[in-house]
């Protein structure tokens, strides 16, 4: 693998910064460096998805006949890079990052044509529709039901730990449609509008304080069966595709610029040995991430990458953990504040009353730590808690 960059990759940075620099408004800009988790303020995401979409960039990993970039492996990287340590916020992955993937492979030419062009422009918002209150990563015991009924499925149960699903306007469900002989069968994908009667969507708050997460009811909604995505009964199989988009990625540029970000304003901090060498060893851990994202992608050419997924997962999730308890530290006395007004949660935060003048105890960095802190608590829980992706591997890759 060549680390060196091309004359032709050097002059597309440049153009990508260029375009950033122009298009980068202040205010969005605030919303990716002021995040507090994954999840940015989702009105500025969207004001982003509309820019990107207008350059042809909202979605560059699609196939270029659904609006995606005829790019290589390297410029995806730098694309992202640059992205992130510019501030740029991240868009919303159920849809753009997530089901697009599985409507692109298993998908009717209908639903292709349908859904596709109205997520690049944001007119189709998904959230996921995956966990049960009795089935987290044992997924494959969901038992919210759906029922044949002429052209139409009835659903009946919830769904908890739903993204955004207050901003959503359709929701991507496993449902079971039949007990057969395992628990992955009879399981079918559905493509659900949460407009329909008889969905409910109630909110959850996270421990940070901020409402992004909701469990969502189903009593007795009737979803057309044509939305079914694949075959039905067969959906374990499209889950497990999406489930490798949503592991997988690329998490060594974000933990850089916030390693970045805590080298800068830790200052005095470095005077302690200790304080100083924990922050080296993760610094390296993320440039030995990096070289292994590197690797893999190169390896891929941007295709699917299996149950490695589970291992960039696992080694991104806990680098991020052990950076946001870090980060936690440095931030010492000032970090302790519950601040939310001071930077941008990726939701409501109702329980909070910003001080009228807007005071903010230290600077916005602080404010962020306990923040990042609760909420990279959850990184080695969703897609799949990181015990049961050492399982994957283990079968999967050392064949135990």
């Amino acid at each position: 693998m060549d680390m060196n960059w091309t004359q032709a990759e050097l002059a597309f940075r440049d153009e990508v910064r260029a375009f950033l620099a122009e298009k980068l408004t202040p205010e969005i800009r605030r919303a990716g460096t002021l995040a507090t988790s994954v999840y940015p303020d989702h009105e500025a995401s969207m004001a982003w998805q509309h820019i990107l979409h207008a350059r042809g960039w909202a979605a560059p990993h699609w196939p270029v006949e659904h609006g995606g970039c005829d790019w290589t492996v390297a410029q995806h990287y730098i694309f992202n890079r640059e992205r992130i340590a510019a501030g740029a916020p991240s868009l919303s992955p159920m849809g753009i990052h997530m089901v697009a993937h599985v409507i692109i492979r298993f998908g009717t030419p209908e639903q292709k044509a349908y859904f596709l062009p109205r997520i690049l422009t944001g007119e189709v918002f998904f959230c996921q529709g995956y966990s049960e209150p009795g089935a987290g990563s044992d997924l494959a015991s969901l038992q919210m039901r759906a029922e044949p009924d002429g052209e139409d499925f009835v659903l009946n149960g919830s769904k908890i730990w739903t993204t955004h699903a207050t901003e959503a306007n359709w929701i991507f469900c496993l449902v079971r449609t039949a007990k057969l002989g395992r628990p992955q069968q009879g399981i079918t994908f559905l493509l659900v509008p949460m407009d329909l009667p008889g969905i409910e969507v109630r909110p959850i708050l996270m421990t940070s304080g901020e409402h992004v997460q909701n469990q969502v009811f189903f009593d007795n909604v009737r979803a057309p069966r044509a939305n079914a995505l694949g075959e039905v009964d067969a959906g374990w199989s499209v889950a497990k595709y999406l489930l490798e988009f949503e592991r997988g990625g690329s998490y060594a540029p974000a933990l850089q610029v916030r390693v970045g970000e805590i080298e800068a304003a830790a200052g005095k901090r470095f005077d302690d040995p200790v304080f100083a060498a924990r922050l080296a060893e993760l610094r390296i851990r993320i440039d030995v991430l990096e070289m292994m994202e590197l690797r893999l992608l190169s390896a891929s050419e941007g295709a699917s990458v299996g149950a490695l997924a589970s291992m960039m997962k696992i080694l991104g999730t806990e680098l991020a953990q052990d950076l946001a308890a870090l980060h936690l530290e440095a931030a010492g006395a000032e970090g302790l504040a519950y601040q939310p007004h001071a930077v941008m949660p990726g939701g409501a935060v109702p329980a909070h009353a910003a001080p009228a003048d807007g005071y903010a105890t230290g600077a916005p960095w602080q404010a962020l730590a306990p923040l990042r802190y609760l909420n990279e608590r959850a990184g080695s829980i969703y897609a799949g808690s990181n015990e049961i992706q050492r399982n994957i591997l283990a079968k999967a890759v050392l064949g135990l």
